[in-house]
This record gives structure tokens, sequence and C-alpha cells, in this order.
């Protein structure tokens, strides 16, 4: 699964995503929480869209409601057949969410939890693999939202995210995957979506202040 996770600078977005429309504003994030608004890509009229959604997938038939289950995560083996996630997957609603690393929490033998913060060897900024959708309030007032793509863990994420059941990563994509994820048929584009090769990527134990959304600086992916 993922949680919690860092974001680039928007320059930095704009340019490693080569985004044509521009329709958001944003900081580098160094602790995105769920139900936040975060940076996404997706096409519009042919174009890569730049634009802010909540993240926490209200699927369009909701009525613009967060249900209460939690939507932040889709998982692969579900994306077809989930009443949450099978719509904006039919639609071809797939987006890409801009990110510069991510956390997880490692069980210790204890039973505490060690923060995690893992990012991309071979890609400085990277994007994870998601879907969108808009749904609309009774009062009219559009919502749109997005979620990410989880997968089972490789074997980095599955010595670090190790809980009974938790092995699980989201979908990193690689920039050549990018076009097929945006733009590809269901087939394509459910063919670019493999765990990250864990020699592809690096891990470190962070601080517990990241538990707390409320934190928010470059200190939370110093190494501990």
């Amino acid at each position: 699964m993922c949680g919690r996770y860092t974001t680039p600078a928007e320059s930095e977005a704009e340019r490693y995503f080569t985004v044509h429309l521009l329709h958001w504003h944003f900081a580098a994030r160094y602790n995105v929480a769920p139900s936040q608004l975060v940076p996404a890509v997706r096409l519009k009229d042919g174009q890569r869209e730049g634009l802010m959604l909540r993240w926490g997938l209200v699927p369009f038939f909701a009525q613009g409601i967060p249900g209460k289950y939690s939507t932040i995560n889709a998982r692969i083996e579900t994306l077809v057949t989930s009443p949450a996630y099978r719509g904006a997957w039919k639609r071809a609603q797939r987006c890409i969410l801009p990110a510069s690393g991510f956390y997880e929490w490692h069980l210790n033998a204890d039973g505490s939890k060690q923060p995690y913060f893992i990012h991309a060897a071979d890609q400085p900024v990277f994007g994870f693999a998601g879907l969108w959708d808009r749904s609309t309030r009774a009062d009219g007032t559009v919502i749109e939202s997005c979620t990410i793509v989880t997968m089972p863990a490789n074997a980095l994420l599955a010595e670090i995210h190790n809980a009974p059941g938790k092995q699980r990563m989201p979908a990193m994509l690689p920039a050549s995957a990018h076009e097929a994820w945006l733009t590809g048929n269901a087939a394509e584009a459910h063919a670019v979506l493999a765990p990250y090769p864990a020699d592809c990527m690096v891990a470190w134990p962070v601080s517990p202040r990241v538990n707390s959304p409320r934190q928010d600086d470059a200190s939370l992916i110093q190494a501990q």
C-alpha cells in the first residue's frame, strides 16, 4: 500500500512529465497524507494536463461524498471488478501522480513500527500509476479525486513493509511507461504495471515524526 509520500517541486514535475496544460500550483511536500489535494497528470484533449486532485477516490456514483472505506489505494488484482474503481478503469481515466519518494512502516519484533523513506535510485522524480474520477454533489459541486494503484511487493518492500498481509507496494512507473499508461488501451496500460526493480530503489529508516500529517518539512526524509 501507500499511505504517505513526498512530491517534487512544481517546476520539476512539469519538466519531467512534459505537462502542457498547467492547472496546478504546488510546492515540494514531505508528508502528503490522504484526503489532501495532490498533483496529478492526466490526458485532456490529447495533451498532458497538470492539476490538483483529492487523494482518496470518490466514485462518480457517490454524489461527491467520500465513502466510509479507504480508497487511497486501488489493488491491481481488482481494478476491473471493484465497484469503486472499475468505472474509472473502463473509461480509461488513468493519471500519474508525481512523487520523489514514499514511506512505509516496518513491524519490529517487539510490535513497534519503524518508518522508512523509499525512493527510486535511477530517477529523482517518478510517477505513481493512478486512476481519477469525477463525482457531483447535490449542490452541483464537482469533486475530482484519485487513487494510487498497488501490487504485491518486490523483495525490498516485502522486507520493509513486512506486517502479515501487508506486503504490497505502489505501482511506480518508469519514464518509458508514461505514454502507455496515459494513452494506451486497457491491455497496454495494464502491461506496464509491474513491481519496480528492487535494485533500482533505496530505503532508510526515518524519524517517527512522519507519523503525524501535521509534520511536513525536509528533515522528515533524513536517515535516523
